[in-house]
């Protein structure tokens, strides 16, 4: 009989019956390797292969596992992804750690935005949004796990302010909470890639714990699946382009009124009315992003999504054949027009206009004070 064993690379429990479940390993390599860190055959085959298996754990499961942190005395690090802020901001986080907690508010991969933007704008503008969602943190820091940018003065900070507690590290799925806490570990014990990192939702199944001190530790939760981010939907050869890996390029559109832009296929701004003003598009660079006339984009997007209006591609059109059309009317200069996951398009003007974006309506779409 195995006693619990945890995989090192997800916080799994490791299983040796069922080759179909999370947490397999043939019993045989438990066996020899008993007083070793162990990695199930889910984390070898994505480590080693790229290869993901579906996971059988759903968003209420992940809040199950996390829920307990609201009775621990630890200091929260809340991880938001700074190029899709709103589609990895967990809006009842203060329910689920609980209240009064000290939090520490990470925005990673600060290395995706235009490198014209400045620091301290976006740190401004995240005391903003954190002000008005009610919310109090101890410091918000600007970092990105996978360019090892601001890790130093992350631990510095994270060790102050801890005051003696656990560490609790806490965000949606994808927004690089484990490439954070391998280049955590690596800056103080030298091992890497501990920890199973990809861009796949639902990598981290468990809690993960890694010892700072004799008394304390530092734990990688499961990341929280927010059902109305893109991301979500998308297989793997979508996520790849939809996922941006290096600085976003700001596309500039001078538009007149009945025109559209496709983002591939999975999303739709059609310039209803207004003045010709001009929009910027903050998405992957690897979206192809397709201009036509309003009249023409019902035919077109019936003709070629999955081909020319790609991606999604044609074995995963899912919930793209049959969008939705949402209206907003911007009267302020400076608006952001969010896709949560996909990006956001900046109306440059105040002229005033009326948009009307199309996209599955499972996806959140909405209208905040411009990031840029």
């Amino acid at each position: 009989m195995l006693g619990r064993i945890q995989c090192i690379g997800c916080g799994i429990e490791i299983q040796t019956e069922d080759s179909t479940k999370q947490g397999y390993l043939p019993k045989s390599v438990v066996e020899k390797n008993i007083e070793n860190s162990l990695i199930c055959k889910r984390c070898f085959r994505l480590k080693h292969h790229n290869e993901i298996s579906d996971i059988e754990l759903g968003a209420e499961d992940f809040y199950q596992l996390i829920r307990s942190l609201s009775t621990k005395n630890a200091l929260i690090v809340k991880v938001v992804d700074i190029f899709d802020f709103s589609g990895s901001w967990i809006e009842d986080v203060t329910d689920i750690v609980g209240k009064n907690k000290d939090i520490v508010l990470v925005a990673n991969k600060i290395d995706l935005l235009p490198k014209s933007v400045k620091e301290n704008k976006i740190k401004q503008w995240l005391f903003k949004m954190m002000k008005q969602k009610g919310i109090k943190v101890k410091d918000i820091l600007l970092i990105s796990a996978i360019k090892n940018q601001g890790i130093d003065e992350l631990a510095s900070r994270i060790d102050y302010l801890r005051e003696g507690k656990d560490v609790y590290i806490v965000g949606a799925t994808n927004v690089g909470k484990s490439t954070l806490i391998n280049k955590l570990i690596e800056l103080t014990s030298g091992d890497k890639n501990v920890i199973t990192t990809s861009h796949f939702p639902g990598t981290t199944l468990g809690m993960i714990e890694i010892p700072l001190d004799s008394k304390t530790s530092i734990f990688d939760t499961p990341g929280i699946i927010l059902d109305y981010d893109i991301s979500h939907y998308l297989n793997a050869n979508t996520l790849k382009l939809v996922l941006p890996k290096k600085e976003i390029k700001a596309r500039v559109f001078q538009l007149n009124a009945e025109q559209s832009i496709f983002f591939g296929g999975m999303c739709r701004m059609d310039f209803v009315e207004g003045d010709r003003q001009s929009f910027t598009i903050y998405a992957s660079n690897q979206i192809d992003l397709h201009r036509t006339k309003l009249e023409n984009a019902d035919n077109l997007f019936e003709k070629h999504l999955g081909e020319l209006l790609s991606p999604p591609f044609k074995d995963d059109l899912s919930i793209f054949s049959n969008p939705e059309k949402r209206s907003f009317d911007i009267t302020a200069r400076k608006t952001d027009i969010v896709i949560s996951g996909l990006g956001w398009i900046t109306v440059n003007s105040d002229l005033g206009c009326k948009i009307n974006i199309v996209t599955p309506k499972e996806i959140e779409v909405f209208t905040r004070e411009s990031i840029i």
